[in-house]
């Protein structure tokens, strides 16, 4: 792909995430701009784009996705549909954590929907072929972890359906009549629990800081996000205690997800998968 070179002085600074800043247009309020790190790997920005195109061609809620651009300086980002008037599920959630049962209900709702869907297998990557070459990749996992990921994907069932691949109330937002997911350059298809450990690690297994800092809420409010999610997807009956242990193995191979994005070693998320 062949960027747009932009003028970021044009664009007004709005929000900053793991990878990258988020802008606004100064004068016009139709678009906004995810403008990556200069040291974010390029396949994630361009698949970003791809993925955001396909998964907006597919029906499921996105912001309509624009152009491939530059800064002219090294970095590299997408431009999109602005959604006036959005809010994140967790910033929803840090500034009213007296609501947080009706926003981890509502964002549960979303990924039932996106988890009932079923996408062309031939447009989105395997989520276990994912995973196994994020697996190859990785300087951090010792051989009987190794071991223990390919055994434990060997008996993954095999679903063609929708995943967000970085499924957390971070990555989707709401305004007053629809919501969206965003941040989709990780999509893929297969099992919905590969997309559940990622709400729980978000949810119980990230320290207070980290919640605090990135999701604007304590820990404990996330542990109670997680309480209500289960019983929305799974049902008021749902065992908490036994859904967390049934999707925790999950939360440890978002390992291989974060490893790779952070470029460091993160023990406290390995002893998941044991």
């Amino acid at each position: 792909m062949t960027p747009k070179l932009i003028d970021l002085n044009d664009y007004v600074h709005s929000g900053e995430g793991a990878n990258g800043e988020s802008f606004f247009h100064k004068t016009d309020p139709t678009i906004m701009m995810k403008l990556y790190f200069a040291s974010a790997p390029y396949e994630i920005i361009e698949n970003e784009l791809l993925f955001a195109q396909r998964v907006y061609d597919s029906g499921i809620p996105t912001p309509k996705p624009g152009d491939f651009i530059t800064d002219g300086n090294g970095r590299y980002g997408i431009r999109f549909q602005r959604i006036v008037g959005k809010k994140s599920f967790a910033r929803a959630v840090g500034d009213e954590p007296q609501n947080a049962e009706k926003y981890a209900r509502e964002f549960a709702q979303m990924c039932l929907k996106l988890h009932a869907t079923h996408v062309d297998k031939t447009l989105f990557p395997n989520m276990k072929e994912v995973n196994l070459e994020m697996l190859e990749n990785n300087p951090y996992f010792i051989e009987n972890e190794r071991q223990w990921v390919k055994d434990f994907m060997a008996k993954v069932p095999d679903t063609d359906t929708a995943l967000h691949g970085d499924l957390q109330f971070g990555n989707a937002i709401m305004t007053a009549d629809k919501n969206y997911f965003i941040d989709l350059g990780d999509f893929a298809y297969g099992h919905p629990y590969f997309d559940l450990g990622q709400v729980l690690l978000t949810c119980c297994y990230d320290d207070e800081d980290f919640v605090r800092e990135n999701f604007h809420m304590e820990l404990a409010t996330a542990n109670e996000f997680w309480k209500y999610f289960v019983k929305e997807y799974f049902g008021e009956n749902a065992n908490l205690e036994e859904i967390t242990e049934m999707i925790r193995p999950y939360s440890g191979l978002k390992t291989l997800l974060i490893e790779r994005n952070a470029g460091i070693y993160m023990p406290q998320f390995h002893v998941l998968m044991r």
